[in-house]
This record gives structure tokens, C-alpha cells and sequence, in this order.
């Protein structure tokens, strides 16, 4: 009772099924739902570009950031225009996963699968190791304290998402759009000032960025190499893009059109602010080094490690808001909350993606069901269990987990795009209406465009970043791949092993007799009921069954048994090694083999209790005897329970209460 209550406070009451419909959301919710992810990278993008940069020194960071932040809008627009024509060719909610499936193989949607699986558990990990970054940022006495903070927003939102979509959504509205309206006037605040010459330095500005040892001459490749790192790290702003087109099904009607709508306000959103915190960077003049403390002098001499180096937008708002604490505070706190909500996106496109995969029998299916507020609660719990694994793991440290980051994402992105392009090749070949023809190659264009842009990213990620953490994603990946298909293998051997052979009658022939046995501890009430169920069913053979553990125990109860005159024969199975289990399975395998058509029907009589610390003062043999004979064909095993007091009232709560059984003596 006490685990329904909690249970009912953390979840909410049980949806009905036929409430589907209730959850599902209008574009201004489903912004902050499925967008926060891409919005908000822009709390951490930007500081990646700065970063890489910084290894060549301050100058090489302010000549080619903004280069960097350019060519990373021209990829998210083509991103976005190609998810375009995802949302509106398949709309059941597959997304890249379908797309790839449907058009280049079951193969390929499963590569696909397993990289946005990885990105899914990776969105959750840094978006809340960031989020615990801006909170010790805005908060000093939580600094040290990242790890915690992160496993507990974690564990929040989890908890959230079990009350359903639509419910988390709504919550999560407020602060995503008071993240939107804080950053964008930060950002206005910010041109107004630039233009008409009142913007200030910043305080890192004073000092100077040197560079690290070994990056003081680049030239040639190795310059090169640095702005593709560089690049690729950008290129975290574009992650969450897929969660739309994942998500298609949440949208109220008309679907597509809604999810096309939201796709394009989040890019317009998105790359405004990219360009918009670059350039406002660079002219406050910040300084953003992957080591501070040794890159970053004061008249030659390193700050030291006492420096403390906030984020790129902590460092920006200083500036903006100059005089107006409330505003750096605000900041601080909006954009450590929607990085905390970020990764919302991954909680509702990793269960819901696991659902589809569970359906075609690449995943265990129990990822399939909807718990009581219509949400795919098993796939929380794996996304939230995988995510503290990680933050645990590399300490909640943006910088480590970074770079396991964006390999999945452009993994899909590349493969589904290259499926669409087959699918309007495939569209076309049907002759369709001139003008409907034009539309398709327009929308075939835009595809092919999306599918060259994102393969060279890909291409550049994995060359800039394998040796730096992304080969662990990659092999995730792998392993991902291997595990689903042994899974559908096993399910497609299951199946073929169940189904029913019309040619055959062999499952059909009703057994020669039946060879019923009930066990036997005491003569106690459940005994009795036991011996009075298997009468009942009229078996051919009935017998009781006592294992002679204690020989003067048994010749008690053998002679207990004649006294009562139960007209039942029991046997006495005997154990000088006092085992219960191998006595009776090595028994029941006997009359099996001495007539191989009969039935053996193993009746075990077990009592119930009603209390989870009661079931710590018995013991579990029928469990294990369970388990053996099981195994054992033609062999079945009927447990006959006798409540106890204690039980009482129990069978109306959700879980079933522990039983402890009567196989042995001594209970």
C-alpha cells in the first residue's frame, strides 16, 4: 500500500488508454518539449569553438571564430530544411530510424537506431553536467559538488517524464521561454550597445591568450586541422535537430505541418543567437582557454590556478548587464535550468524511438508498454540509469564528455538523408503530376544537399575527435548494433520455434495419462488443499511426495499420514546429502522416462504473506525447484496458495504480495 502512494505521488493517477489524445501537444508547448535540446546548446556551443581555438592563441580565436560559427549556421539551415521534408514524407514518429529502414535497408535503420540511442544518452549527460557547471557558476558554495547536482536533475526529470508528456511539457515551458526572452534581449542589449559604441571589455579581456605548447607556428594542415576541430565542436549546436522529426506523433493535428512550423522557429532561434553570442564575444573582447590558469598572463606572468573561468555567456552577461546584478544572476540561473531541460528532448526521443525498436523486434519488448500516465516508462528508466553511468563516470565534465558527442547525431543525419533522397527517386520513378514532380526534385535537392553537407561533418568529426573520446561513442554504437541484432534473433528463433505446423498433429495429441504428485513438508492446511486440487482434476496417478531430509521427521509424518487415513499413497524420496531440489527433479525425470507420453503435474503447496520482511524468515526452495523442473520437458507446475492472515487485503493493491512456500521442513 505504502509503494502505491509513493508511487501515485511521484507518477500522478493511471491514464486510461483512451486518453491518448489529451497528450498530445500544441506547437507552443512542443517547442520547449522537443527544441530545448538545440536551443540549448547555444549555452555551450559557442564555448567549444572558443575553446579549440584558444589552443593557437587569443588572436587565431578572435580572427576565425566567427568563420567557425558561419559555416556551422549554413549547416543547420541545410539540416533543418532537409528535416523538413522528413516530417512531412513520414510522420508515424520513426523518424531518421524509419527513414533509413524504410529506404535502405533494415541494416541501415539499424545503424541508425544505435547511434541515436548513443546520442540520446549522451544529449542527457552533458546537457546536465553543463547545467551543473552554470548552477556552481551562479552558486560557488555547489562548486565540487557538480556530480551531485547532475545525478539529482537527472533523477528529477526522470521523474517527471513518468507523469506523461504533455504534463513534463508544461512544466518545462515557463523557463525554456524565459531562457528565449533572457538570452535574445541579452543579445539585442548587447548590438544596441555595440552600435552605439557603450559596449564594454570584459574582465578577461585584460589578459592575454597564449598559446599551448606546440600550437605557437601552426600553419599549413595542421591550421587547418585545428579549424575542423573547431568546426566539429560547433557543430554541437546542431544536436536535438532529429528530436522533431522523432516526435512527429506527439503533435496535435495536423501533424506534419505543426512539426515543420516548430522545426523552423527552432532554427531561426538557434542560429540567430550563435551569431549573435560570437560576434558579442568577440567585441567584449573574453577570453576562453582550455587551460586558464597557465594560458591566460598578466604582464607574462599565468594567472595561476585560483583563476576561475566562467562560461562564455556568464563572461557576456557581466558585460551586458554591466551595474544590473539581477541580470548576470538571471542568466546564470535561466541558462543552467534549460541546460537541466535540454535534456527533456532525449527523454522523449529515446523511449519513444526504444518503443518502435522494441516493436520490430530489435529491442527487449517490454520497451513497448506505456506505463500508467501513457509514457514509455521503462525507456526512462534506462535513458536516466545510462546517463548517471556517464556523468558519474567522467565527473560531469563538459570538456571529457564533449567529445563523445555529435558522432551519433551525424551518423543519422547522413544515412537518413541519403534514404530520403532514394525515396523521392523512388517517388518520382511513379510519374507523378508535373507539378508535383517539381516539388519532389526540389525537395530531392535540398536532400542531397543535407547529405553531403552532413557526411563531411561526419567525416570531420571522426577525424578531429576519435582520438579524443569519440571512438568511445562509436564503439558504443557498435556494441548497440551487435546486442539488437542477437536480440531479433532470438525473438525470430523463438517464433519459429512456437508457431503451429498445419501438417502436424503432434502438439495436438492429448497425453496417454496424467502422473499427478503433490509435495509434502507437513500435514497442514495447505497440504490438504493441495491433495484436494489434484483429486479434483481426476489424474490417472496420484501420489504425495516427502523428501527424507530428517528421517525422524519423516517417519513422524509418514505415520501421522496413516493415522488420518489420507487416501493418497505417499513415497518417501531419500537425501543423505539433505537436498530437497535434485531428489524430486531426478524422481520426476524417472516417470518420465519410464513413460515418455504421460504428464507429470507437480502441485508445491505454498502460504502467502502479506509483509515484504516475513518473506525474509522462510525459505525459497520451491523457487529453485521451480526453476529446475521448468526445464524439465512434459513436466508441469501448479503452485496452490494458502493466505495467511497477513495477506489479507494485499490482493487489492497493484503489486502482488511475497509468498514463502511449504516444500521444506522446518517453516
Amino acid at each position: 500500500m505504502t509503494g502505491r502512494i509513493l508511487k501515485r505521488l511521484l507518477v500522478g493517477r493511471a491514464m486510461r488508454s483512451d486518453k491518448m489524445g489529451e497528450t498530445l501537444l500544441p506547437k507552443r508547448i512542443a517547442l520547449p518539449v522537443f527544441a530545448s535540446d538545440a536551443l540549448s546548446s547555444m549555452a555551450y556551443a559557442p564555448d567549444e569553438i572558443f575553446l579549440t581555438l584558444s589552443l593557437a592563441g587569443g588572436a587565431f580565436a578572435a580572427t576565425h571564430s566567427w568563420q567557425i560559427a558561419l559555416c556551422v549556421v549554413i549547416v543547420m539551415a541545410v539540416v533543418i530544411a532537409s528535416y523538413r521534408q522528413n516530417v512531412h514524407a513520414y510522420p508515424s514518429g520513426g523518424g531518421d530510424y524509419e527513414v533509413a529502414t524504410v529506404n535502405l535497408g533494415p541494416r541501415a535503420g539499424l545503424g541508425v537506431a544505435s547511434a541515436l540511442l548513443v546520442d540520446y544518452v549522451l544529449t542527457v549527460a552533458v546537457s546536465i553536467s553543463s547545467g551543473a557547471q552554470y548552477a556552481a557558476t551562479a552558486v560557488p558554495a555547489l562548486r565540487g559538488h557538480e556530480v551531485l547536482i547532475a545525478v539529482s536533475a537527472i533523477v528529477l526529470l526522470a521523474a517527471m517524464n513518468l507523469r506523461g508528456v504533455r504534463e513534463s511539457g508544461t512544466l518545462f515551458a515557463i523557463p525554456t521561454y524565459l531562457f528565449l526572452v533572457t538570452i535574445i534581449g541579452m543579445a539585442l542589449l548587447g548590438l544596441i550597445k555595440l552600435f552605439t559604441g557603450t559596449l564594454g571589455t570584459a574582465d578577461s579581456a585584460q589578459y592575454d591568450l597564449a598559446p599551448e605548447t606546440g600550437y605557437d607556428q601552426l600553419a599549413g594542415f595542421a591550421m587547418f586541422f585545428l579549424l575542423l576541430r573547431a568546426f566539429s565542436s560547433g557543430c554541437a549546436a546542431l544536436t536535438g535537430v532529429e528530436a522533431i522529426s522523432n516526435g512527429v506523433p506527439a503533435f496535435r493535428k495536423p501533424k506534419s505541418r505543426n512539426a515543420a512550423t516548430t522545426l523552423l522557429m527552432m532554427g531561426l532561434i538557434s542560429t540567430t543567437l550563435l551569431v549573435a553570442i560570437v560576434v558579442l564575444t568577440i567585441r567584449t573582447g573574453i577570453k576562453f582557454a582550455e587551460d586558464p590558469g597557465a594560458q591566460l598572463t598578466l604582464d607574462g606572468a599565468p594567472v595561476g590556478e585560483a583563476y576561475v573561468q566562467d562560461p562564455v555567456l556568464g563572461q557576456l552577461a557581466a558585460v551586458v548587464f554591466d551595474g544590473f546584478g539581477l541580470g548576470i544572476v538571471l542568466v546564470a540561473v535561466v541558462t543552467g535550468v534549460i541546460l537541466v531541460l535540454a535534456a527533456n528532448t532525449a527523454f522523449n526521443g529515446f523511449p519513444v524511438l526504444a518503443s518502435i525498436l522494441a516493436q520490430d523486434s530489435w529491442l527487449p519488448r517490454q520497451l513497448r508498454n506505456r506505463g500508467d500516465r501513457l509514457a514509455f516508462s521503462n525507456g526512462i528508466l534506462i535513458l536516466a540509469a545510462a546517463a548517471v553511468f556517464l556523468v558519474i563516470l567522467y565527473d560531469a565534465e563538459v570538456t571529457k564528455l564533449i567529445q563523445l558527442y555529435i558522432v551519433g547525431v551525424f551518423v543519422s543525419f547522413t544515412l537518413s538523408q541519403i534514404g530520403m533522397i532514394r525515396h523521392w527517386n523512388r517517388e518520382l520513378g511513379a510519374g507523378p503530376e508535373p507539378a508535383t514532380a517539381t516539388r519532389m526534385r526540389r525537395s530531392r535537392a535540398i536532400n542531397a544537399v543535407g547529405a553531403a553537407m552532413s557526411g563531411t561533418v561526419l567525416v570531420v568529426v571522426l577525424a578531429t575527435k576519435f582520438l579524443h573520446g569519440a571512438g568511445y561513442a562509436v564503439a558504443a554504437m557498435a556494441v548497440l548494433y551487435v546486442m539488437m541484432l542477437a536480440i531479433r534473433k532470438h525473438y525470430r528463433s523463438v517464433s519459429a520455434e512456437l508457431a503451429i505446423d498445419d501438417g502436424s498433429l503432434e502438439d495436438q495429441v492429448l497425453p496417454s495419462r496424467v502422473h499427478a504428485v503433490v509435495l509434502v513438508s507437513k500435514i497442514h492446511k495447505p497440504t490438504m488443499r493441495a491433495l484436494a486440487y489434484a483429486r479434483a482434476t481426476r489424474p490417472s496417478t496420484l501420489e504425495a511426495l516427502v523428501v527424507d531430509v530428517d528421517h525422524e521427521e519423516t517417519q513422524a509424518l509418514v505415520g501421522e499420514w496413516e493415522r488420518r487415513d489420507i487416501p493418497v499413497t505417499i513415497k518417501v524420496l531419500a537425501s543423505p546429502y539433505r537436498e530437497i531440489t535434485r531428489p524430486i527433479v531426478d524422481y520426476v525425470r524417472s516417470i518420465r522416462r519410464d513413460s515418455p507420453r504421460d504428464v507429470v503435474m507437480v502441485y508445491i503447496p505454498e502460504y502467502v504473506v502479506g509483509h515484504w520482511y516475513e518473506q525474509l524468515l522462510h525459505n525459497q526452495s520451491a523457487l529453485r525447484l521451480k526453476a529446475r523442473l521448468l526445464f524439465t520437458p512434459g513436466v508441469m507446475v501448479a503452485s496452490v496458495p494458502w493466505q495467511l492472515h497477513s495477506a489479507e487485503g494485499v490482493d487489492k493493491q497493484e503489486t502482488p504480495a511475497p509468498g514463502a512456500t511449504g516444500v521444506r521442513h522446518g517453516q
